[in-house]
């Protein structure tokens, strides 16, 4: 059971930053913030959860039923992350590319404490409730002093003095990047696959950063709808992500695949033109409605017949970093469909990998250098109802504190007109917010 109470703070804001700041105390806490960025399918404004009661960490063989298990057993708020590499279990794949940082191919945790943030309201629920001891918590949050709180980092290795230089490599340098493209478009040209999503790393070895001030940072400068988070023990992931992967509301499913991206600029109206030039950029859309048909033909798997419907198709959005051209799609399941069936049943999201799905993801496997891991999987929750919501990890930073690794990929979708030149200056564009605050 849980014990639920309501809290009005002061200053909505600053409570967020010093809730974050307390929270470095546990070793699972998972911070979801939608920045106040508000759609049709908005939920909370943040959520925090934190201290796990029970958890489930797995590799990805058998990881969905192993999930499936717990959801069901828990009949709570879980709280956690899918890594690209489940598709291993969804389908005859394997991950076998390069791997420094090392996480759980899945993992959850039910917590004790959870603050939902909606408008200027926090409501609290936690687990097996000890008499006063919100309020105590309460003191605590409400002291953490913005520039000296009272946690910082739990590790005694992150108490160091940052380094004044990280020092950034490329996996894929420019030349390779160009043939390995080259290679996609002959897949292409040949009819193996219409559509991939080729990503590459960068990282910095041997690096210590401190992961909530980072993560601050990075929010700052990209204030996206799907921010968030993650500490578990030694791994952190800082995320500035704008896209939400899947949403399950009672019986409606929701996804809204992003594909398409241009820079901003400073000058009033030539970001509006690069706006409409988006907009009106055939190649985009045509990445945009293949990913398009990709989701509905997921979606359709589980929903009932009839029901997938496309609510917003290639819409512009305008973010802090970037334009983006996002698409709306929505189905509705029997309400005895089981919600990690659904989560399959759609895994991994098309918006990262391809169509056809299985062959985009073969071909990528060969030709990036990296295993994905967390990147390009998702982050988020499932409710006592069953409902949940995911992001798609994008525009993130990953860290494994022991390992002193610091990684962050970017992607974009390769088709029959792409232009390596071109492909390649739009990964720096969706890497220049995770670079600046890494280099200061």
């Amino acid at each position: 059971m849980r014990t639920i109470a309501t809290y009005q703070p002061k200053n909505v804001i600053s409570f967020k930053k010093q809730l974050l700041h307390w929270a470095q105390q546990f070793n699972d806490v998972v911070w979801l913030d939608s920045n106040n960025y508000h759609h049709n399918y908005s939920n909370y404004d943040a959520i925090l959860a934190v201290d796990g009661f029970t958890s489930i960490q797995s590799n990805y063989e058998d990881a969905f039923n192993k999930l499936k298990e717990y959801q069901s057993a828990t009949k709570d708020w879980i709280f956690g992350y899918l890594t690209y590499d489940l598709k291993n279990d969804v389908e005859k794949l394997s991950s076998n590319n390069f791997d420094g940082l090392g996480f759980p191919d899945l993992y959850f945790f039910q917590p004790k404490k959870l603050f939902l943030i909606k408008n200027d309201s926090v409501e609290v629920q936690y687990l097996n409730f000890i008499a006063d001891e919100f309020e105590e918590d309460l003191r605590d949050i409400e002291k953490e002093d913005e520039c000296h709180p009272k946690y910082i980092i739990s590790s005694t290795v992150e108490r160091r003095r940052i380094p004044e230089e990280i020092k950034i490599k490329l996996r894929i340098h420019k030349d390779e990047y160009f043939e390995k493209v080259n290679t996609m478009l002959n897949h292409i040209h040949r009819g193996d696959i219409y559509e991939a999503n080729f990503c590459q790393e960068f990282y910095a070895e041997n690096t210590q950063i401190n992961p909530l001030e980072t993560y601050f940072k990075l929010n700052e400068i990209s204030k996206p709808p799907f921010a968030s988070y993650i500490k578990f023990h030694d791994k952190y992931v800082l995320s500035a992500s704008p896209e939400r992967y899947l949403q399950k509301q009672g019986k409606t499913i929701v996804s809204q695949p992003i594909k398409g991206t241009a820079k901003r600029s400073d000058n009033a109206a030539e970001d509006q033109t690069l706006k409409i030039n988006l907009e009106n950029d055939l190649k985009e859309r045509s990445e945009n409605i293949m990913i398009v048909d990709l989701v509905r033909n997921d979606l359709s798997r589980m929903a009932l017949k009839g029901s997938v419907k496309v609510e917003e198709l290639c819409k512009v959005y305008t973010f802090e970093q970037v334009h983006q051209m996002i698409s709306t799609v929505v189905s509705v399941v029997d309400p005895v469909t089981h919600a990690v069936d659904i989560i399959k049943s759609t895994f991994p999201m098309g918006s990262m990998t391809g169509a056809p799905k299985i062959s985009a993801m073969q071909i990528i496997e060969k030709l990036e250098e990296t295993k994905r891991g967390l990147y390009s999987g998702a982050i988020g929750y499932f409710t006592p109802t069953s409902d949940f919501d995911f992001n798609v990890v994008i525009r993130s930073i990953l860290y494994n504190a022991s390992k002193k690794f610091v990684s962050y990929s970017v992607g974009s979708a390769i088709t029959s007109k792409s232009n390596p030149l071109k492909e390649y200056e739009e990964c720096l564009v969706k890497a220049k917010a995770m670079r600046e605050v890494l280099e200061n």
